[in-house]
């Protein structure tokens, strides 16, 4: 949809960290951009740079507003739907409004694209696979999840139910659909505050703190760059064959929390040490994690061309810089 032809998109979380970074890119291929953000955990900042564009727009208000999404999605060509709750953390803390927002959000901007016949692509998360810790995870691979009475688990049933959605309206009713299951996104504008684990790492190894790693380190995971996430989804954006499927988006590269922790203390030469903590005291009883989360891309690879083009260095490199510009403190309150 880019080229001369303008289209209109509607960013749902447009203020939010990989919201923003779609939205700058959208604007910058000559697309005019509609973010919708309630700014629980996004941020006005991130849009500053999309502020400048006469292309852009900001609305102020949540996806839960059924009158305001109607009235969005019908002035727009395409819907972003990437409202959610976000972060381990924030969903242990605050389960029944994380439920609420990413079930009943996601039905109520499913509908309003189905009334208006808009194309939709939804983001989900690869937490949709739950305990299955096998790998590389295939679109298909089973979700394995624990008792519903875990807090966790529920909110992967949650995502699923909204996928079931986008795929059903899909089969059913004829919308175009794209669902996107998003590994462990990474980069400049993403907060420590709701449980991200680079930004986290790297601000205590900035002020010299013990970085805690949960558990015992050896869980592994892989980190994608938030450029190289954009990128997928512009890319099935623009691709008519991935309406209606499904598209893990993520790196390949798989580095344990440990040694994740160690590459931090080294990349900033900080004078940490790393601190152990139980799973039980940073998130409460009962909490479960997986061993390990690899995503198989070869879906998105062979249909778009897509390949990642930052590595796990890189991305530490741009996560250490953004946190010493944060670090250090405004002139204005700097005693002479």
């Amino acid at each position: 949809m880019g080229g001369s032809t303008q289209a209109r998109y509607l960013v749902t979380g447009g203020a939010g960290f990989i919201g923003s970074y779609l939205v700058n890119a959208l604007l910058d291929r000559g697309d005019a951009v509609v973010a919708l953000d309630n700014l629980t955990t996004g941020r006005l900042t991130n849009l500053d740079e999309a502020g400048r564009s006469p292309d852009f727009r900001f609305v102020h208000g949540s996806v839960l507003d059924e009158l305001m999404v109607d009235e969005l999605v019908h002035q727009c060509d395409v819907v972003v739907h990437m409202a959610a709750a976000v972060g381990v953390r924030l969903v242990m803390e605050q389960p029944l409004k994380s439920l609420t927002t990413n079930i009943r959000g996601s039905q109520v901007v499913i509908d309003a694209a189905h009334r208006y016949r808009r194309k939709i692509l939804m983001t989900s998360t690869s937490e949709i696979y739950g305990k299955n810790s096998l790998g590389p995870l295939h679109e298909t691979a089973d979700q394995i999840l624990g008792s519903p009475t875990i807090v966790r688990w529920a909110y992967s049933t949650a995502k699923a139910v909204d996928e079931i959605l986008a795929n059903c309206f899909h089969r059913e009713r004829g919308l175009p659909t794209i669902v996107v299951r998003l590994f462990n996104t990474v980069g400049a504008r993403q907060s420590p505050a709701y449980g991200m684990v680079i930004p986290r790492l790297v601000q205590q190894a900035l002020r010299d703190e013990p970085l805690t790693v949960f558990g015992d380190g050896r869980q592994s995971r892989c980190f994608a760059h938030v450029l190289d996430v954009v990128d997928a989804l512009l890319r099935l954006l623009d691709e008519d064959a991935a309406i209606g499927q499904t598209f893990n988006v993520g790196s390949s590269e798989e580095t344990s929390i440990r040694t994740l922790a160690e590459m931090v203390i080294a990349c900033t030469e900080s004078k940490s040490r790393i601190q152990l903590v139980p799973y039980d005291e940073a998130y409460g009883p009962g909490f479960e994690d997986m061993q390990r989360r690899v995503p198989e891309t070869t879906k998105l690879r062979e249909l778009t061309g897509w390949a990642p083009k930052y590595s796990l260095a890189d991305i530490l490199t741009d996560a250490i810089a953004e946190a010493r510009l944060e670090e250090k403190p405004h002139p204005d309150l700097v005693s002479p």
